[in-house]
């Protein structure tokens, strides 16, 4: 028998409707001889509305109180979807995080999980039972609820398969998989069947909404195969997993973009040691969180210093800035709020020459200036102005030909005896 952790977010639960519908999906997983653990969102809005709800009562109320108060939204639909398999015939029963001891840290709100208990899991299992555990929760040392933060609930179905080592973790939400840029933006997207664990960290951290990051972390630490699929839409979905060797041909696999990047620099910094500390020290006191830094070469002892953040901290940033502009030896402080971050990703980048220069004419083409310029092995990222957005994606989009399936390589085919015609081996 396979075991498969299957996971379903809050739009795929979002209703009693959505939770018969999902109930369908695990019998029929059932039927087809899968032995299945399933973890599942609280319904879509529900974490909103309870954390309104604690908002009225308290501006600051308690992190404990309000992870005891959020974690009870998973609760109401592990028992739905509890009671839904049970009125087809299957067995199952719904735990909350405590009671399938998920250990975790103190962190209130953004815990971290650290060990598991799959005694009950496999003791259901074990029963011809499906196990139906709460999502996004767990518990501390001192038997605290917990919460792992938004999205927590692909953090819990990745670690609970790989606790359980299972054969694959599927997660079930409503886009089919992960395309190589947002299908709203260029309708000629195209579904991946398959993208490696460095490549989904990078399109997750660069704007992709469609796994938590934690989640693909979490996956590729514990080589737990992880598949991205729609509640509502028939489809192999997307595999997440180490890379192989037919991977290579594609060279760039997708293109993330963020909306909420902001930019400043700081002119005419005195070059001295310890300037770029003395910039982003207080920035950090601040918890802001720096992304691309540019510094230029100095010339007559002054240089520029340009970095991005996001742009909920931008005034905060600036604010900081101006009040330390003597102290950090710089002339002046500019920035821009209304700037976004494309971002191409690709594994195949790490042996194929001409991305940067391909990507650079593509955006010339198009009279898009760039602003700052980042990479890494298996990524390109560029800070274009905010109206230049669609365009630029659009044009990448193109220029990569991604709307094409990358033409795979000819590999040599393994090595066999030669077969003997007419008659026995002598």
């Amino acid at each position: 028998m396979t075991l498969i952790v299957q996971k379903y977010g809050g739009t795929s639960v979002a209703d009693c409707a959505r939770i018969e519908h999902v109930a369908d999906k695990v019998c029929a997983a059932r039927r087809a001889g899968h032995d299945l653990v399933v973890v599942v969102s609280a319904m879509a809005g529900e974490t909103d509305r309870l954390l309104g709800l604690g908002k009225s009562i308290s501006q600051r109320p308690s992190a404990r109180e309000m992870d005891v108060l959020l974690s009870t939204g998973e609760q109401v639909t592990i028992a739905l979807l509890a009671i839904a398999l049970e009125k087809r015939g299957f067995p199952a029963r719904s735990f909350t995080g405590a009671q399938v001891c998920i250990r975790t840290d103190k962190e209130h709100s953004k815990a971290r999980i650290e060990s598991i208990d799959d005694g009950k899991l496999r003791a259901s299992l074990a029963g011809n039972c499906v196990p139906v555990v709460a999502g996004f929760q767990g518990v501390d040392e001192s038997g605290d609820v917990t919460t792992l933060g938004r999205g927590g609930s692909d953090t819990t179905a990745v670690a609970l398969a790989a606790a359980l080592k299972a054969d694959e973790c599927q997660i079930y939400t409503d886009v089919d998989g992960v395309y190589t840029t947002d299908p709203r933006m260029v309708p000629e997207a195209r579904r991946l069947a398959r993208v490696t664990f460095e490549e989904m960290l990078e399109l997750a951290s660069l704007g992709s909404k469609v796994l938590q990051i934690r989640a693909v972390e979490f996956a590729g630490k514990y080589n737990v195969p992880l598949r991205v699929l729609s509640t509502f839409k028939e489809g192999e979905g997307t595999l997440i997993t180490y890379e192989d060797v037919t991977m290579e041909a594609a060279v760039v696999s997708g293109i993330a973009f963020n909306r909420d990047e902001a930019e400043i620099t700081l002119i005419g910094i005195q070059d001295e040691p310890g300037a770029a500390y003395h910039i982003l020290g207080p920035i950090s006191d601040a918890n802001i969180v720096v992304d691309m830094i540019v510094q230029n070469v100095a010339r007559e002892g002054r240089l520029d210093f340009t970095f991005t953040i996001h742009r909920n901290d931008y005034a905060q940033a600036m604010e900081i800035l101006e009040a330390n502009l003597k102290r950090m030896g710089a002339k002046r402080v500019i920035g821009n709020d209304r700037v976004v971050k494309i971002s191409l990703v690709g594994v195949g980048m790490r042996s194929h020459s001409g991305v940067a220069t391909r990507l650079f004419q593509a955006l010339s083409e198009e009279g898009i200036s760039i602003r700052l310029v980042a990479t890494s092995e298996i990524k390109i990222s560029v800070v274009v102005d905010e109206k230049h957005l669609e365009t630029g994606v659009r044009a990448l989009h193109a220029a990569f030909r991604l709307h094409e399936p990358p033409q795979q390589e000819h590999l040599p085919q393994p090595a066999t005896a030669p077969v003997r015609q007419g008659g026995a081996v002598g």
